[in-house]
This record gives C-alpha cells, structure tokens and sequence, in this order.
C-alpha cells in the first residue's frame, strides 16, 4: 500500500522540515517548562491532539500544519458550514447546465407543444458561475497552504483542479468578451471535475478502475480475438450462395461485409435483440445453430463472465486495501494525539520511560472534538473510569475502537398501566405480531384495489361505479386509524413517534381521512348536471337528435296556457 508506507515515517523523528511525516510543533510539546510561555505553548498541544482525533475519526491525513493559526483554519475548513457550502457551489455549477444557453429546461419534452425555452441574458449565468469558480479557487488555495507546496506538487489531483480553474476562468473571459456568442465553452467539459476532485469516493472508484484496466484488457482482447475469428468464418458460412428468396435476403443482410457481421455478432454476445441475428440462418439450415451456440458458449458464457470476476475481484482488493489504509489513518491519528499528549519532560530535561496520557486532559481533548454526542459521552464515561491513573498507549487506541461500535437508539418506555386488562390490551397490540396483523391488511387492501382496477379496465372512468370500492377503502382506513390509535395506547405518544414506519403510517392515515370525508356515498346513484356523467349522458343523446321530432311552438304555448300556476304576461 503506497499511502501507508508513505505515514510508515517515525511520528517524532524530524520535523516536517526534515522531510518526515511529523507535523511541525509536535516537538514544541516535547519541550515545554514551565515559564510565561508555557500555559500558550499547552494550549497548542491541546489544539494539535484534537485535530488529529478529528482527523483519526475522519480518515484524513495528518501531514498538514500544526501551528496555531493554521490549525484554526483547518478546523474551520473541514467544519460543516463550510464543507456544505463547497457541496452547494459544487451543485450550483452543475446545475448551471438546465438553464444555460441552449436550455433544456422546459415545461414538456414533446416538440409538438414545447415552446421556445427561456433565454437567459447574457452574463447572469456567467455571474453565478464566476462565484462558484471564485469559491473554488479559494478552496485550492485553502488546501494548498495547509498541506504545503511539497505536497501540492505531488498531488495529481490539486494539480488538475489548478489546471481546471485556470483554463475555466479564461475561457469564461473570452465569453463576455464574445458576449456570450462563443462558438465552444470548454469550460463546460471540466465542470464534472469539480465533483470529482471533491468526492474522496469518486477517486476511489476512478483509481479503482485504472487499476484494473490492464486485467480487464487482456480480457479484452480475447474477446477481440473471439468476435473477428467467428466474424471472418460467419461471413465465409452465410455469405456464399444465391440470394433465391427473402430469407435469403434476411439471413445475408447480417453477414454482408466485415462491418455488418463484427455488429451482428457483437449484438448477439451481449445477448441484445439476438433473435433476429439467429432465427434467419436457422430457418435456412438447422445445422446453423451449431455456430451460434459454440458462439454464445465462448463469448457470453466464459468470457464475459470471466470479465466481470475480474472487475469482481479488483473491486474487492481496492476495497480490502482501502480499508486498511482507513485503518492505518485511524491508528496514526490517535497515536499522534496520545504522543502530543503524553510528552511532557521531566524535571532534569530526560523523556520518562513510561509516559502516559492524564485522563484530565484527554477529557479536556474529547469536550472540543467534534463528535456524535453517543460516541463522545461513551468515551468520556470510559476515561472517567481510570481516575488519576494515566492512560497507556495501547489503552488510549483501544479507547477510540467505541467509534466502530453502532449506536442502538433505544425507545422511550412504555406507559404503565395498572388494570390487568390494560396490561395484556398492552401486551397485545404492542406486539411485533400485531404489526405484521397491519401489513397483511395493508396487502388485502392493495390486492382490493387491483382487482377492482381489474374489472373495470374495459369500462370508461365515466361509466365505473365505484360504491363498492369505496366502502372498502372506507373499512380499511377506519382499520389504519383504529390501528394507530391502538398503537398509541400501547407504546405512548412518544414510543409511537419513535419508530420511523408508524410516523409513515400515521401521516399515510391522516392523507387518507382526507380523501374520506370528500368521498360522496351518493355518487353512484344519479348523475347530477354539471358533472362528467351528465356531460356524457347528454353527448349521448345527441346523437338521436336527428331521429327525434322537436316540438311545435304552438303545442308548447297551448300547454303553457293551461299551467295552474303560472300567468303569462301576453
């Protein structure tokens, strides 16, 4: 592993200017008496051990600097306000892509109804952009003062976000000296490395890959080797002969030329629509499929299969050394803390022969490390425990192992009730059973809906009589509210809101009372006007308009005449 063996270094050997891998000022704490200065100078050790236990807990390097002002950077840099807004920055220049020019930013994709999407005016978005190129800048110059110019040189990675930046803000110059007509933004091109060089996991993958591509081109290239022999004997099988029919015509329009028969068998080893590569010469020739298959066997079968071990097993070696350079981090970082910590001199000048870290002070440390607050209190409980007695080096890193333990959150206690009755009412519906009892009902009512959906798929929305649906669904929602009730009474207005599914089940039953209380019971017996039922009823019968004979205005007026109570004013 190359990274490890790069922090394999003695940790107090030399200082950073030497060379080594000891941060500079971890010697200044091998050296404090007591005098004027030597209150400022603890302080600094104090300040070092909790970086590098945030570091141990993050899986960073320590090989940056350790003097005061920069440490206060660079616990300001890896804080969360600050990492967020670099996300955002990272989320705003991608997301710059939907409205720039041209956009794809619109109300639908069907060019029939899509209108002309907004144009936004030159310089707004070069505006945002300029912002976010201006962050990232601040961002490498940030990384490149706290690991140093050695460091920056060797790193490939800030080397390419430096060239990156460079080539992004002059081709945004030439931009708005163009205003905005450029023919090529190449900037746009680099935007995704932003994300890259940003995403400890993104390089992971990335290294991943490149480690593995000389495996998988050997691979490669049998594959290669595989498609060209079969390629050149296809041709010589299925090309030679007359063309006496359509099939014929078929079966030869795959294997015509070199190019036509490399994509009709490359089409048939990733198994893509390979019917209609076989089925013509099948028909043709059984004894064709003797071919395809040997062809299918090598290609499909054992080389593509012996390819995705490969990628399989180079995945799973990254992973394993991934894992132990993420060991090895965490195990440098809190020996660096327990050696800033434990390195105190003696009176005439000599190191003690076994030195320690006073729980005192590791409590100090652990009260400004930034930490989940399960993990930090279960570790403060433990140093506690040692009293006055100073914590060895072996005692100080199994300390740190409470950060791969999982945090069991544990619900709130149930309510005590005194009634027997209460108590087993209790015990029942505060059981798992009783919650695999809602599921299985759950299941009922989906399986209700579906066969109702069924039924009705041959007949119009507007026709569907769904009376006897909606009683269902009514039975079933009084059921999810009896349910949640139920389970409030067993496991008290907190436990319920513990649990992340009855907080789901209990806005899902809230969403669906509001749906019950519109439904019309009603509905289903006679179509009032104005409704889609009635529009339709009416469309209907104009259909028999021209059947039907209209009444004379004479017969109308006649029977009008003869209304008890109604008077005309003629």
């Amino acid at each position: 592993m190359a990274e490890p063996q790069a922090e394999s270094e003695p940790l107090l050997g030399r200082g950073r200017g030497g060379g080594g891998d000891c941060p500079a000022g971890l010697t200044i704490c091998r050296s404090i008496q007591v005098g004027p200065g030597a209150a400022a100078q603890w302080d600094l050790c104090i300040d070092q051990a909790v970086v590098f236990i945030e570091d141990a807990i993050q899986y960073r390097s320590i090989n940056h600097r350790m003097d005061a002002s920069s440490l206060w950077l660079y616990r300001w840099y890896y804080s969360n306000v600050c990492q967020r807004t670099l996300s955002f920055t990272i989320f705003l220049i991608l997301f710059l892509a939907f409205v720039e020019t041209p956009s794809s930013l619109t109300r639908t994709a069907d060019v029939r109804y899509r209108a002309a999407p907004w144009e936004l005016p030159c310089g707004l978005t070069e505006s945002v952009e300029v912002l976010c190129l201006l962050v990232f800048a601040a961002d490498l110059s940030v990384k490149g003062y706290l690991f140093g110019w050695a460091h920056f040189q060797k790193d490939l990675w800030l080397l390419g976000y430096l060239v990156a930046l460079v080539v992004s803000l002059v081709d945004w110059t030439v931009s708005l000296s163009l205003v905005c007509h450029e023919p090529l933004r190449v900037r746009r091109l680099l935007r995704p490395f932003f994300l890259l060089q940003n995403s400890s996991m993104m390089k992971k993958t990335l290294k991943c890959i490149r480690w593995s591509l000389p495996e998988m081109a050997s691979v490669g290239l049998l594959l290669a080797i595989h498609l060209c022999f079969f390629t050149m004997f296809g041709m010589l099988l299925f090309a030679g002969g007359k063309q006496d029919d359509g099939q014929d015509r078929e079966r030869l329009a795959y294997f015509r030329n070199l190019p036509e028969s490399l994509t009709s068998l490359l089409v048939l080893l990733t198994t893509a629509n390979n019917p209609d590569v076989m089925v013509p010469a099948y028909s043709k020739n059984r004894a064709y499929a003797i071919f395809f298959i040997v062809f299918t066997v090598i290609g499909s079968l054992f080389l593509m299969n012996l390819l995705t071990a490969i990628i399989y097993s180079q995945f799973r070696g990254y992973l394993m050394k991934s894992l132990q350079t993420s060991l090895f981090r965490r195990r440098l970082g809190t020996r660096a803390a327990f050696e800033v910590l434990s390195s105190r001199v003696g009176e005439e000048g000599a190191f003690p022969q076994a030195a320690g870290v006073k729980p005192q002070n590791l409590l100090q440390v652990l009260q400004r490390v930034q930490l989940d607050s399960s993990h930090k209190e279960a570790m403060m409980e433990q140093v506690r425990s040692y009293g006055s007695v100073p914590l060895s080096a072996d005692e100080f890193q199994k300390l740190f192992n409470e950060l791969d333990r999982s945090v069991v959150k544990e619900h709130p206690p149930r309510p005590a009730y005194q009634s027997p009755f209460l108590q087993s009412a209790q015990f029942l519906f505060g059981h798992y059973y009783f919650d695999y009892l809602g599921n299985l009902v759950a299941l009922a009512n989906l399986v209700s809906i579906c066969v109702f959906l069924v039924l009705d798929a041959d007949v119009l929305p507007a026709e569907r009589d769904d009376f006897v649906l909606g009683i269902l669904n009514c039975i079933f929602i009084v059921y999810y509210l009896l349910e949640l009730l139920l389970k409030v009474f067993a496991l008290g207005l907190r436990g319920y809101l513990s649990y992340a599914s009855n907080v789901f089940d209990g806005l899902l039953t809230v969403v669906l009372l509001n749906f019950l209380h519109k439904w019309d019971p009603h509905s289903h017996l006679q179509p009032l006007a104005g409704t889609p039922e009635a529009t339709y009823q009416m469309t209907v019968e104009l259909m028999f308009r021209d059947v039907l004979e209209e009444p004379k205005e004479d017969e109308l007026t006649e029977r009008l005449s003869h209304h008890p109570h109604l008077r005309l004013c003629r």
